[in-house]
Order: structure tokens, then C-alpha cells, then sequence
């Protein structure tokens, strides 16, 4: 029988072996002394690979020496929950952590966090999501959500060793019904411009009709990402208030985290120039009063930013006086990305100018077509099958 091969730890912490019989590696640590005997206890973590153990242990020894090791056999998911949102999530935004610890506090928590982590079965958790659905009666995305914010803490548990595979792995989720997308019709539109005319947010949501921004890119853009030389609009941040009680509004980057720049038509950047304007009238009429410390675009008359709610209600007053009371602040972009795509825009520049990750994704949101678009096609290819005749 082949000698197991086995190397100590830089630190004399722990040791690692490979065992052939199991196509593993193990290394084993020790977290202390029995009392009664003296002996040391050693705990051990497996992996594939020397390399994929040799890390597990790595951060094991690091929460050892720095006190915040608790043996796997006694921690509790609401315990791992607890060290994993404090300790593991430091690259989410302010906003997606909040998210995180709101599905683990309402949810996750006084469902499961009972139970032993190194016990949780995926029977007891399908059971979970299925209370989640039928009894909560919440959303089949929101179970969605809630789901990947447990299946991630568990391959977290996973990769450091507490626990040999994620038991979320096999659940099986409830089928998402895909919104259908909603988009002003060309009628709507006319009339939506008319309803707003002398309305005090009347330049913002005119300006996001046609441009497509999002309701935070448009409340957090400010006058020196406008360049009316060029007639381009930079689209960096997005207005957002921090998640906590009376948080304040701040600027924090885009949903994507890119920048964008956009070439708005002239109407646009036109309607921007008298928005100014306007802007500069009040600041005088103000004065001392007047005060637009992140220098946006879009403020109230004494240079205080909107609120999005306050903006959101607004609109929905404005949609339900012609005759469409389900139309969403959202549907603004809708409308603005399929009149773009009507007037022949290809998906590439739809794709930047909304700012979506990938024209993929793009098409898996716009691909179906209006009837309008496929009237036209319907010509076009009515015209190429007589000039193919007519050749013969």
C-alpha cells in the first residue's frame, strides 16, 4: 500500500495528507486542549486538491489566532449567518448587503437558524421555500432572492471546510413568471407629453422618455456630466438614500457599476439648456436659501434634491389622468428603448445607451418586436420578393 503523503504547515498550525483510498486531501488543526486529559483536538477539512485544503486551512488558522473560530459541530446557521454578512461581504454595495441581512432577519433566520449548520438538510430547506411561496404567500422571485442569499453563505461555509457540500444545491426553485414589458404606446406618448406640459417635474420626466436612465441616474445627474458642446450626457452615479432609518441621500455609482456616456437627440439637450436656465432664475430668486451641494440637475426650487417616491407618485397621478394607471416610472425606459429600436437604432447602441451588461441581455428583454416592426418587415420583404421576380 502507496505511504500517505502529508506536509506540516509553515506554522506547525495544522498538517495536510493526501489520501489516496479517497482521491481527497485532508488537513487537520488544532483548536485547543481537552481539559480532562490533555490531549490536543484536531478538527480536520477536505478538499480535491492540496492546494484547495491548504487555503481552507489557511483561513481556518487566521479565525483561530484571532479568536473568532467556532467549531463547526456547534455553530448554528443563524451564528454563520451572523459572522458571514459581518465578515465575508465587504465588496457588496451598502444597498445589496442591507438586502442580504433584511432576507436573512425576516427569512432565513427564524426558519432555519436553529438548526446545527453542519445538520441542515436540503429536504429542510425545499420545505422552507416551500413555506416561503404557499404560506408567506411571497413572490417566486423573491424566493428567488432569498435563495441565493443562503446558497452563497453556504458555499461560503463550504469553501472554508464547516460544511462538506452546500445542501441548497439540489432545491428546486419556483418557476419565475417573466413581466411582460410595457411600453408606452405612440399615442400614450403624445398624450403623456401633453399631460405633463407646465408640470414642475414636467423637464425630468420629459428628459427620461427620452433618454432611457434609470430613476436614480436621472435624480443623480449633475450639470458637469452635461456637455452641451458635444451633446453628450455621462451617466456615472445614481441618487440613493443609505438603508438605515433617516439615512441620508447620497451619490453612489450606477446599478452596473459602469460609466456610460450617451448621445441624446438635440430635443433633449435643447429642453436641458432652458432647464438651466430656469435652475439659474431660481438660485437668484433664492439666494442665501439656494443650496445644490452635489450640483444636479434635476432639483427643487431651492436646490434640494427629489425625492424618488415623491417623483414616483407624481407620475403615477400624470399616467392615471390618460387612461393608463399601471404604467410605471420604470416604463418610461421601456418606452424610450423600443422607440429607439422602431426608429432603427441597432441592439448594440440600445445595449449602451440603457446600460445593460451585454446586448444579450438586451434582446432577452427587447427582442420581441412591435407590431409596427414587423409590419415593416412584412414590407421590406414584400419589396425584395418583386424585385426578385421581376429580375426573372
Amino acid at each position: 500500500m502507496p505511504k500517505r503523503k502529508e506536509t506540516r504547515n509553515a506554522h506547525g498550525s495544522g498538517s495536510i495528507r493526501h489520501l489516496p483510498s479517497k482521491n481527497a486531501w485532508e488537513a487537520r488543526y488544532t483548536i485547543g486542549r481537552d481539559p480532562g486529559t490533555g490531549k490536543q483536538i484536531q478538527k480536520s477539512v477536505y478538499g480535491k486538491s492540496e492546494a484547495e485544503v491548504r487555503k481552507k486551512l489557511a483561513k481556518i488558522i487566521v479565525s483561530i489566532d484571532e479568536g473568532a473560530y467556532t467549531e463547526p459541530s456547534r455553530l448554528t446557521v443563524a451564528q454563520w449567518l451572523d459572522i458571514w454578512t459581518a465578515e465575508y461581504l465587504g465588496e457588496l454595495k451598502v444597498h445589496t448587503l442591507a438586502l442580504y441581512k433584511k432576507n436573512c432577519r425576516l427569512y432565513i433566520k427564524p426558519a432555519l437558524g436553529a438548526v446545527k449548520l453542519q445538520t441542515l438538510a436540503t429536504h429542510s430547506i425545499q420545505i422552507f421555500y416551500n413555506k416561503l411561496q404557499r404560506e408567506n404567500g411571497l413572490a417566486p422571485k423573491t424566493v428567488k432572492n432569498v435563495h441565493g442569499v443562503l446558497h452563497r453563505a453556504l458555499s461560503q461555509a463550504m469553501e472554508l471546510g464547516y460544511i462538506k457540500n452546500n445542501p441548497s444545491e439540489a432545491c428546486k426553485l419556483p418557476r419565475i413568471e417573466k413581466r411582460e414589458m410595457v411600453a408606452l404606446p405612440d399615442e400614450a406618448i403624445s398624450e403623456f407629453l401633453e399631460a405633463i406640459q407646465g408640470h414642475k417635474y414636467e423637464n425630468l420626466y420629459f428628459v427620461d422618455l427620452f433618454t432611457g436612465m434609470r430613476k436614480g441616474e436621472i435624480l443623480g445627474l449633475s450639470w458637469d456630466m452635461v456637455d452641451f458642446d458635444k451633446g453628450t450626457i455621462t451617466i456615472n452615479k445614481q441618487l440613493q438614500k443609505e438603508p438605515v432609518k433617516d439615512g441620508e441621500y447620497r451619490l453612489v455609482a450606477t446599478k452596473t457599476d459602469k460609466v456610460r456616456k450617451i448621445t441624446p437627440a438635440s430635443a433633449v439637450m435643447e429642453r436641458l439648456k432652458v432647464h438651466q436656465l430656469e435652475q439659474k432664475k431660481m438660485q437668484l430668486v433664492y439666494g442665501a436659501e439656494w443650496s445644490n451641494p452635489m450640483n444636479l440637475v434635476f432639483t427643487h426650487e431651492t436646490g434640494k434634491h427629489y425625492a424618488p417616491y415623491t417623483v414616483y407618485k407624481h407620475l403615477k397621478q400624470i399616467v392615471a389622468t390618460i387612461g393608463i394607471p399601471e404604467a410605471r416610472f420604470h416604463d418610461l425606459r421601456h418606452s424610450y428603448a423600443l422607440a429607439a429600436l422602431q426608429s432603427g437604432d441597432d441592439i448594440k447602441t440600445v445595449q449602451e445607451n440603457l446600460g445593460h451588461h451585454t446586448a444579450a441581455f438586451t434582446l432577452d428583454v427587447y427582442g420581441h418586436v412591435s407590431e409596427r416592426m414587423k409590419r415593416d418587415s412584412a414590407n421590406r420583404m414584400d419589396s425584395f420578393i418583386k424585385k426578385a421576380q421581376g429580375s426573372m
